[in-house]
């Protein structure tokens, strides 16, 4: 049985005072970040769209195709699934629910991608050759793979805002930062994981640690289904059940505090109308409406510059097949440090502070990595971006609780989702549609750095709209009076 402890209480002012959640309870609460983010960095960031593009020869454009319709898809339903969990007070059945629809879209494309599409690319035993496969791939094929990445990565997203709807009932405010601040670094830990263990049935080997004992490998690709041909191919699978397995302890040992609030038929009608209500009633509290501004803005530099970074690697800087997993553990690896260092100094200095910070750091990073002329020089950024990119997630659940009442953090938290999903709309296409274009007449390194100029200029809004954003510590019904 669950330890009893404590609930959030709601003054009459608005104030909220909670106490601590059991250990076992944050912990498992912060495990998921670590499972989501092996997810994340190996279907989104580092193996599918480098799958599509460099084996199986697709066009940027198509690459970005899934993510947008994902992202569509998100910004049309999560916000309306927010108002309702917020009518219920539950958060954790959707958390679970989703999870396990992004675990088996995962899980279909590790089917899908080595039965209805020819084996091709890199390290791929038995397989054509990388991009040669382009002619002989059906567009009905294509599309089925691309509509299993959009249920997996629609599911994945769907989670995150009742996931971070959590966390006010698992700490005081005072400890908000470091409790976001170590789930994004656990959760950077995960992302290592998934690097190192996918890499390891991509090429035989483990970053930074050399090759796998063939005999061993060979036994291990006998136990995992659809990973005996190796290759990107074979990294999906094992990606679904790490994914599912560090998932379990949020599902069996997290709970809603809150008493659950009596069934009754939510018509979407109202749902919908909540969301747009919620829009309204962003104006009552002052900032909140800017930061989401400000949120699309570095939302959409910051999503699109991860999304694309493996494919930028290979593709811009030259990076050798399969290198670009060594520079996503190199990325990576500051970003587990960055995390709970963000966290820890939201909790000195304040949230909103401490995001500017951020955003600033990234503005000059970008235009680093533009200018950047060797793969040494790209090494460094790398480590730069890793050293911050842990520090919008690790500061913005905090300073979204310092804007807003807790009991409306389903609602406000899902249009948070819909400004990010918004802003993973626009930044794709925009830079699919940049590199594309200038790819024919410009060249690649031409083009991809052009790509990163239009999607950063979302930096320098983000972090002009966010100087009137209030700088508190905790939310007050009073101060918005």
């Amino acid at each position: 049985m669950h330890k009893p402890h404590s609930l959030p209480i709601e003054t009459t002012t608005g104030d909220i005072i909670a106490v601590r959640a059991p250990a076992r309870e944050r912990w498992s609460w912060i495990l998921y970040d670590f499972a989501n983010t092996i997810f994340s960095m190996n279907v989104v960031s580092l193996f599918f769209v480098v799958w599509l593009v460099k084996d199986l020869g697709a066009s940027n454009t198509v690459a970005m195709i899934g993510s947008v319709i994902a992202s569509v898809l998100v910004a049309v339903s999560i916000p309306v699934f927010g108002a309702i969990s917020d009518a219920r007070q539950r958060r954790k059945p959707w958390v679970v629910w989703f999870t396990l629809i992004a675990v088996a879209a995962t899980a279909m494309i590790g089917v899908l991608s080595q039965t209805i599409v020819p084996l091709s690319g890199e390290s791929v035993i038995g397989g054509l050759p990388p991009g040669s496969a382009a002619a002989s791939i059906s567009s009905g094929a294509l599309a089925v793979i691309i509509i299993a990445f959009i249920v997996a990565n629609y599911a994945y997203q769907g989670a995150l805002p009742f996931y971070n709807a959590m966390m006010p009932e698992l700490a005081p405010a005072s400890e908000w930062g470091r409790l976001s601040g170590l789930g994004t670094a656990i959760g950077y830990v995960g992302s290592i994981t998934g690097v190192l263990i996918g890499t390891a049935f991509y090429t035989g080997s483990i970053p930074l640690l050399g090759g796998v004992p063939e005999a061993l490998m060979s036994d291990i690709r006998a136990i995992v289904p659809f990973t005996e041909h190796g290759g990107r191919v074979s990294t999906f699978i094992p990606t679904a059940i790490l994914f599912l397995l560090f998932s379990l302890p949020l599902f069996f040992f997290c709970r809603d505090h809150r008493p659950a609030i009596e069934k009754r038929a939510i018509g979407w009608k109202k749902a919908f109308s909540d969301v747009i209500t919620t829009f309204r009633e962003s104006r009552k509290y002052p900032g909140a409406t800017r930061f989401i501004v400000a949120s699309f803005l570095y939302q959409d530099a910051m999503g699109t510059i991860i999304g694309v970074m493996a494919l930028y690697a290979v593709e811009a800087m030259g990076f050798a097949e399969g290198s670009e997993a060594i520079l996503f553990v190199v990325l990576t690896v500051p970003a587990v440090i960055g995390s709970y260092a963000w966290g820890y100094l939201a909790d000195r200095i304040g949230p909103k502070r401490t995001l500017v910070t951020v955003i600033t750091s990234w503005i000059f990073l970008l235009a680093a990595m533009i200018a950047a002329p060797t793969q040494t020089s790209f090494w460094i950024v790398g480590v730069g971006i890793g050293l911050v990119y842990g520090g919008v997630a690790a500061t913005e659940r905090p300073l979204m609780l310092t804007l807003i009442p807790e009991r409306d953090a389903g609602r406000f938290f899902g249009l948070m989702v819909l400004s990010a999903r918004a802003a993973a709309i626009a930044g794709p296409l925009i830079w699919a549609f940049t590199v594309d274009g200038l790819m024919p007449s410009m060249g690649k390194g031409f083009a991809y750095r052009a790509g990163v100029v239009t999607v950063g200029f979302g930096m320098v809004l983000a972090l002009w709209v966010m100087r009137k954003v209030p700088d508190r510590r905790g939310y007050s019904e009073r101060e918005t009076l």
